[in-house]
This record gives structure tokens, C-alpha cells and sequence, in this order.
């Protein structure tokens, strides 16, 4: 093949269709057995994404973007799944994806300089690109807890739930973890269970997402205005259009930050607060004030003062990844659930029976591990990817991941990578990022064919200067002094390194414009 695209999901269907339409002969390789990626594996009840559905879709075809109906603010996981199933069968994309195909190793040939590529079956796939579009939280991650296996009840993770649906009703049921699926997931557990026992290390701040049904008419509405819309979000710092903020927290006055704070509540969403005041993310005694404020709002949620307190984070606002609550809180008020505050009473093993803490044993008949991801670069060293000398991946970011905008890696020539380490990625919209990477794949891809040339890589000069700069960034705010899947400190040994871009997408985006201007300065070729 000319590519191989690891992954049908958000990058790997768009790149799919970029590609066919240069003429490329290209396979994408998918372990599930249909398309949507995240949208397909995370089916837990209340999955449901925290950008607003019509800023949550590709901008790539006008037509696409007027004929799909969003019925909610925040799409749910089913209506995810159903508008990227339609944009499969739209641009005809199943032909060249092999479902249920889960890709192994990869080996970089050097002297025929092209990819041999795995898979599980034991077939291999020849190809002069490799790009892996495997997602930044793909990677499933189970907690570090003696005695998993032995459970004799049912265990579910959130993110390889089952296509069939799951009854919990008048059952006893656990939920460790309280990211943002186990924000998703336990207000409906809670609906169904006869009890929920919530085992929680580390609180979230839980912004409310205020979902609705979409008006008559406001689809129309938002869809007519799609061009400057789209504009926004591309120059924008999530990836998201907003107003930049203009004063410092600290110059406000407390009339001042009330009424922003409390409008910013209103709204919803997860930027709205962090967009009131230019100093959020940057100054804790700024930061502090809006801490004080979210503090506020939960011991006003949750009716019993010892639930509240343990739901309260101390830690900084935004310095890990806030959740969009929808009836989190309110859960907590039910006589049927109850909170283990892991601090206070650690968790020492999984029995046959549940779980047990350094206080007692909770009986359970099924677990849910809302654990989350080993983010952003599981979803790439998961599988034996190896460059030249025979080097993998996962050696090549020992000390943590090395790129160059966070789409190539030095002693990998042709290997792209789809929001990957160095990128805006999960501090953005993902489509937003996605679409901005493949489209820029695509054309370095286009200019190589151009010129007849043969392979592409990161300089070591280039990646260096650029993962510095990332480090920089984060080094401004208030991300590198909170533990955080961010920095990969939820996975025992891995290097802590704060792996996102902090510069926002649009500065970002223009980045990665002037280098394939100046004919993709930073990187290397061989004819």
C-alpha cells in the first residue's frame, strides 16, 4: 500500500478520505468491528462529549455539515456513533478498513524504506507511510490493585464496554474512579442500582453542562453561521470560539468576579469559567478565587458536610482536565449511594466478594473501573513500533515523548502521528486538532509525491527545540505542579512529563502553517 492508517475513529476516517481522494492506495486497520473509535469503545451510560455538538463535527464538506440533525447540546454517545457511521457510508469509507484487525508491531525497513506492518492474525501490510491515527485516550488502563481476577461478580471498564446493554437493577455496584466517565457514569448507575458505593482517590471539578434538547430552529441557526464559526474555532485557544478574556482576576473586583463566575456557571461548558479572568490558568492566587468559588457551588450541591468536603478538590482549577456534570452532584443526595473517600481509607485488593479498604469489605455484585487511559501515548508504544536500528518507540520516550509538533518523531521516517504528543490534543476540540493535523499530512504527503521524494523525518535539532518549547509553555501555567494524566502520573513508571501543547490552537496551527511554507523546515528528506 501506499499508507496504512492505524484506527477508524475521528483522524482515521477524515484521513481515509483525504488520501483516496490524492490517489493513494490506502487500508485502514481497525481493531473494533465498526467505525467511531472513542465513539465506539466508551458505550458506558452517560458517555456523552463535553464539546457542543455542532463544534464537535467536521468542517471538511459543507454538504456534511447541513444534512446531519444534532438533537442535544452535548451529543450523546449513541448520536456520535450514528453520525460517524453516516459519515462512513457517506463517502462509501468501509471498503478500505479491516474491522475487528488489531495491529501489533510495526517494523521500519530501512533498506527498501518501507513499513511492515502486523497485524494480530498474523498478516503483514507493505506500505510507505505509516500514520498511526490510534486516538490520545484509546489506551484502556486498569487500576494497580492485587486480586482483579478474583472477583466473582461481573467487571465492566468504561471504555471497553459491552455492544450489549447492561442492567443493574436491584444490584450492589462499585464504581472506582471519578474522572470524567465515572463523572458520566454514576448519576445513571445510580438510578438503577439497589446500591452504589463510589470509591474515589482524587475529586473532579465537575462543571455543569446544562444539556438540553435543541430548540426548533436553532440548528438552522447555528448551521447558517458554520463559516465564521468554523473560523473561530480554528483561531481560538480550545478550539472552541470565545470571547478572550481581557483583566486579571486580581484587578476585578469581588463584585466583578462574582457575576463573571456566576455567568460562566450559567453558560456551562468546560471553558466558560476558565475564559472569565487572562490570569485562571496562570496565577494560584487568581486561581484561588475561582477555587473558591467552585468550592462554594459544591457544599451547595451536596446536601450532607462530610460527602461535600470529600468532593471538593484542593487542588488548582484546570490543572487537571475538569468534567461536565449532568446530575453528578445530586447523585451523592440519594439514600443508595455512598462515597469512600480513598485518602481517608485506602484501597488494598479486590476480593471475591468486592472490594476491600483499609476499613472494612464492601460486597458487591458488579465493579465498573471508570479508570481512565494510559493518555496520549499508550495508544501508540501499545503497539511494537520500530524505526531504524530496530528501535521502538517506547525506547525511543523512556524519559517521556519526544516529537516535533507533535506529528513526527526523530528515527521514524513516514511515521505520522495524529494528535499526538507536543499537540494541542487533548487540551482542544479534538475535531478541531484532528482535522488540522490530517490536512496537513495529506499536503506534506502531496509535496513529497510532487518531488519524487522518498521518506520524512524529524530532525533531532527541530524536535529537540520543539519539545523545549512545549515544556516552556506548560512551565507558565499551572498544569506541571498538579499529578494528572497530563503528565502521565496515573500510570506507575512513566516518565512524568507534561505532554500536551499549551499554546493554544490557534498558535499552534500557525506554527505547523509556516513550516510547511517554508517547505517543512524542521524536517528532513531523502529522494
Amino acid at each position: 500500500m501506499d499508507v496504512v492508517v492505524v484506527g477508524a475513529g475521528l483522524s482515521g476516517l477524515y484521513m481515509l478520505h483525504k488520501l483516496r481522494a490524492q490517489g493513494l492506495s490506502t487500508v485502514v486497520l481497525e481493531a473494533n468491528s465498526d467505525v467511531g473509535g472513542t465513539w465506539y469503545a466508551n458505550r458506558y451510560p452517560g458517555a456523552r462529549v463535553d464539546v457542543e455538538s455542532f463544534g464537535y463535527s467536521y468542517s471538511f464538506d459543507p454538504d456534511l455539515e447541513q444534512e446531519f440533525e444534532w438533537s442535544e447540546r452535548f451529543a450523546t454517545q449513541p448520536e456520535l456513533l450514528r453520525y460517524f457511521q453516516h459519515v462512513a457510508e457517506r463517502f462509501d469509507l468501509r471498503k478500505d478498513i479491516a474491522f475487528d484487525t488489531s495491529v501489533t508491531s510495526a517494523q521500519y525497513d530501512e533498506s527498501g524504506r518501507r513499513w511492515q506492518v502486523r497485524t494480530e492474525r498474523g498478516d503483514t501490510v507493505t506500505t510507505r507511510f505509516l500514520v498511526m491515527a490510534t486516538g490520545s485516550l484509546s489506551a484502556a488502563k486498569m487500576p494497580e490493585i492485587p486480586g482483579l481476577e478474583s472477583f466473582r461478580g461481573v467487571s465492566y471498564h468504561t471504555a471497553q464496554w459491552p455492544v450489549e446493554e447492561v442492567d443493574f437493577t436491584g444490584q450492589r455496584v462499585g464504581v472506582i474512579g471519578t474522572g470524567s466517565s465515572g463523572v458520566q457514569v454514576i448519576p445513571l448507575i445510580a438510578e438503577q442500582a439497589a446500591e452504589l458505593t463510589v470509591f474515589q482517590r482524587t475529586p473532579a471539578y465537575a462543571l455543569p453542562a446544562h444539556n438540553r434538547p435543541l430548540r426548533p430552529g436553532e440548528g438552522t441557526s447555528a448551521k447558517s453561521d458554520y463559516p465564521a464559526y468554523r473560523k473561530a474555532a480554528r483561531e481560538s485557544g480550545f478550539g472552541v470560539p470565545m470571547e478572550p478574556p481581557t483583566k486579571s482576576a486580581l484587578e476585578a473586583s469581588a463584585e466583578e468576579r462574582e457575576q463573571a463566575f456566576e455567568e460562566a456557571w450559567q453558560a456551562g461548558g468546560l471553558t466558560a469559567l476558565v475564559g472569565t479572568f487572562t490570569d485562571i490558568q496562570t496565577d494560584l492566587d487568581a486561581n484561588a478565587l475561582a477555587m473558591e468559588f467552585l468550592h462554594r457551588k459544591i457544599a451547595e450541591a451536596a446536601t450532607d458536610l462530610q460527602t461535600a468536603a470529600d468532593l471538593t478538590p484542593q487542588y488548582p482549577f484546570w490543572s487537571k482536565r475538569p468534567c461536565l456534570n449532568t446530575g453528578y452532584y445530586d447523585a451523592f443526595n440519594r439514600p443508595n449511594v455512598r462515597l469512600v473517600n480513598l485518602q481517608r481509607e485506602p484501597l488494598t485488593e479486590v476480593t471475591g466478594a468486592g472490594i476491600r479498604t483499609s476499613a472494612r469489605e464492601y460486597e458487591l455484585d458488579a465493579i465498573v473501573y471508570a479508570t481512565g487511559f494510559d493518555a496520549m501515548t499508550g495508544s501508540f508504544t501499545r503497539v511494537d513500533v520500530r524505526g531504524r536500528g530496530g528501535v521502538s518507540l517506547q525506547e525511543a520516550w523512556a524519559a517521556g515523548p519526544r516529537t516535533y509538533l507533535g506529528l513526527g518523531t526523530v528515527g521514524f521516517p513516514n511515521l505520522f502521528m495524529i494528535a499526538g504528543p507536543g499537540s494541542p490534543s487533548v487540551l482542544s476540540n479534538m475535531v478541531v486538532s484532528i482535522e488540522q493535523h490530517v490536512d496537513w499530512v495529506s499536503d506534506a504527503i502531496a509535496y513529497m509525491e510532487r518531488r519524487g521524494l522518498a521518506t520524512i523525518e524529524a530532525t533531532p535539532t527541530a524536535q529537540d527545540e520543539w519539545v523545549d518549547h512545549v515544556n516552556v509553555l506548560a512551565s507558565y501555567t499551572l498544569f506541571p505542579g498538579t499529578d494528572s494524566w497530563f503528565l502521565g502520573a496515573n500510570v506507575p513508571g512513566k516518565a512524568r512529563v507534561f505532554m500536551p501543547y499549551a499554546g493554544g490552537v490557534g498558535a499552534y496551527r500557525q506554527k505547523c502553517d509556516e513550516v510547511a511554507a517554508s517547505g517543512y523546515a524542521g524536517f528532513q528528506f531523502s529522494s
